[in-house]
């Protein structure tokens, strides 16, 4: 196995990791430790090439790092990718090659589950190495993040609401999501379970059948989501899905959802923001996952209590960001950077 150093200057370390003979290629990215150790999850998928993997670890990572000074953590950003089909070339071989590689970083990151990972995946890390989260069991294990995840969502779906018509009541409204994943499914629940209607999309079939029994969700093709009337649109798949080619086409006065990186770029912001349509910053809204992750690399033996304390204060944050944002008439996207990376200054300082 080879650990080799990416050059970069926007991110504090980024490394290439390499297994030939288990068939391992992925990257690794810290991109913060201003505030404690690096941590974010680690993503399996079938990227389309070296550098598509290495431009997502990029911006994962730094996204965790707002995500984690959101969620008031001692906790920097990193991220880490692996490229290749978890269904078909995830193998204990292949995930013990990277535990070694994330062990070799000594502590300066931890990883945990997303994307084609499993609680099972990280136990077969941690025989390689301490420095993994989410798992199942253990003194201080947190389990699978996405129930948390997807209750942090779920609160801030309803503080947007009440910021755009004065009630948090989801009775009768439509919400469109995109992505029936762990997060996205058990968001569907929430959702339901409030009286909400939903307008579901994902790639696996199996998934989408069991939205339309459990939830009598009503499903579209995946290219379809964009267009269909909702009143809140839930992005909880892949990152970049808010773009000059989707936002024309939404039909819906809030985006709320649990995906990383919804905007494909800054403007995307701003082009919600002058369509009048309000966009929850993705990294305050789905930061439930890592609060439940902290839980297990801090030792928190109250962790009902501190993950409970810490979505209500998650909560907030996304209520003064939104505020602030229509004060000062900006997207809430610029408003939360601005906030995090204040906040970030005033912890350095103390």
């Amino acid at each position: 196995m080879t650990v080799t150093a990416v050059a970069s200057t926007t991110h504090e370390e980024i490394y290439r990791v390499e297994d030939k003979a288990c068939g391992l290629v992925g990257f690794i990215a810290l991109h913060s430790t201003q505030l404690g150790p690096a941590a974010g999850g680690l993503r399996m998928r079938p990227y389309g090439s070296e550098e598509e993997a290495l431009v997502d670890v990029k911006r994962l990572s730094e996204g965790m790092t707002y995500k984690n000074a959101a969620a008031g953590l001692a906790l920097g950003g990193g991220k880490a990718v692996i490229i290749g089909d978890p269904a078909t070339q995830k193998t204990p071989e292949l995930l013990r090659a990277f535990a070694r590689a994330i062990h070799s970083l000594e502590g300066r990151y931890y990883t945990a589950e997303d994307m084609g990972m499993s609680p099972a995946d990280m136990a077969v890390l941690a025989q390689e190495t301490p420095y993994v989260a989410g798992l199942a069991d253990g003194e201080f294990a947190s389990g699978d993040p996405s129930p948390i995840t997807a209750r942090g969502i779920f609160n801030a779906i309803r503080t947007a609401q009440a910021h755009k018509s004065g009630s948090k009541d989801l009775t009768g409204l439509t919400v469109s999501v995109q992505g029936l994943g762990h997060v996205g499914y058990y968001l569907c629940g929430y959702l339901h379970e409030a009286g909400a209607k939903l307008i579901v999309t994902d790639v696996t079939q199996a998934q989408i059948d069991k939205a339309i029994a459990e939830f009598a969700a009503t499903a579209v093709a995946p290219d379809e989501i964009y267009g269909v009337e909702a009143d809140i649109f839930a992005p909880c798949a892949i990152g970049g899905i808010l773009n000059a080619q989707t936002i024309p086409q939404l039909k819906v006065s809030i985006v709320c959802g649990g995906a990383n990186n919804q905007l494909a770029g800054p403007a995307d912001a701003q082009a919600l923001h002058k369509a009048g349509i309000l966009y929850a910053p993705d990294f305050v809204a789905n930061g439930g996952g890592i609060i439940n992750v902290a839980t297990e690399i801090e030792q928190i033996t109250n962790r009902a209590d501190y993950v409970a304390e810490k979505l209500s204060a998650l909560d907030l944050t996304m209520a003064s960001i939104l505020n602030q944002a229509k004060v000062e008439d900006q997207s809430p996207d610029a408003v939360a950077i601005t906030t995090v990376l204040a906040k970030m200054a005033r912890q350095n300082a103390a």
